[in-house]
């Protein structure tokens, strides 16, 4: 039997949460986050407001749980981080006391690979949720034929949103030492971001920039430009990783105006492309009150 046939999936352990964690919110973790993202804006500087894709710190250390329960072994150094998608019903402030678990809800064949798609809930210690996230995690080469769960929620981008005059660019620079700051400030500390030998052993070109850091730049690009800087009326930021920047580029996140959504929040597309040219998001929505 091949070794990623349908059977090696732990489909038993879809639906699973993990157990819950707490987590104080400190001034000071966020305006280290804030500053390791390179983010202008005043409230997460000075610690009044989390940066929003601060959002998976909380629940940082629960996320490979359901991926190492339902993925079999032999492809877990394939994974690669597809897409992710945070919907935000209260900003996180100091003081707060956080709740969070995380399940992963389906399973799902993707073009040269297979998809896992994991639901992430964070709560007030009283129980008032303050946000929802999607993380799809890609497996490389992975030829197995199955379709079983849930799916994340779609944020494809139309094509004729953005063949219009954008409402926004926004030029930023990922530091030299953007790495070494962002994992000391997220606690994501996968050596493909701080080790050159190991990164180049993974068939990367060197270090690369976690791809959260880089949502985190396309969320102060946006609250910056449709949200009059108050990160408060950014009710979901959704994106899907393309390709991987590098330490040293400057990268461009392009704004559109979308259709507004049913529930009457305005929506912008963006993507943001490196200096080379290379897209390095795709099919990044956000919705705005």
């Amino acid at each position: 039997m091949s070794t990623t046939e349908t059977s090696a999936w732990n489909v038993e352990e879809l639906g699973r949460w993990t157990d819950e964690q707490s987590f104080a919110v400190e001034a000071d973790r966020l305006i280290a986050y804030a500053r390791a993202t390179n983010d202008p804006t005043q409230a997460h500087l000075s610690g009044e407001l989390a940066p929003p894709v601060f959002a998976i710190v909380p629940p940082f250390t629960q996320l490979g749980e359901p991926t190492m329960s339902i993925v079999p072994p032999e492809l877990m150094m394939r994974v690669v981080h597809g897409e992710q998608d945070m919907h935000f019903h209260q900003p996180i402030r100091p003081g707060m006391e956080l709740i969070t678990r995380a399940a992963g809800l389906g399973i799902h064949k993707a073009p040269s690979g297979v998809t896992l798609h994991t639901r992430i809930e964070t709560r007030t210690a009283d129980g008032e949720p303050v946000n929802d996230q999607w993380m799809v995690a890609f497996f490389r080469g992975a030829e197995d034929d199955i379709d079983v769960g849930e799916t994340a929620p779609a944020h494809r981008v139309d094509e004729a949103d953005r063949s219009a005059e954008p409402v926004a660019e926004v030029a930023a620079h990922f530091d030299d030492d953007q790495t070494f700051r962002y994992s000391e400030a997220s606690g994501d500390l996968m050596p493909i971001h701080l080790d050159e030998d190991v990164a180049k052993a993974m068939g990367l070109p060197g270090i690369i920039v976690h791809g959260l850091c880089t949502m985190a730049f396309t969320s102060w690009a946006i609250v910056g430009s449709v949200c009059d800087g108050d990160s408060s009326r950014l009710k979901r930021l959704a994106l899907r990783f393309s390709r991987p920047g590098r330490p040293g580029q400057d990268v461009t996140t392009t704004i559109w105006g979308a259709p507004s959504t049913a529930e009457g929040l305005s929506a912008y597309a963006f993507e943001t492309t490196a200096d080379d040219g290379t897209v390095i998001t795709k099919d990044g929505l956000a919705e705005v009150s």
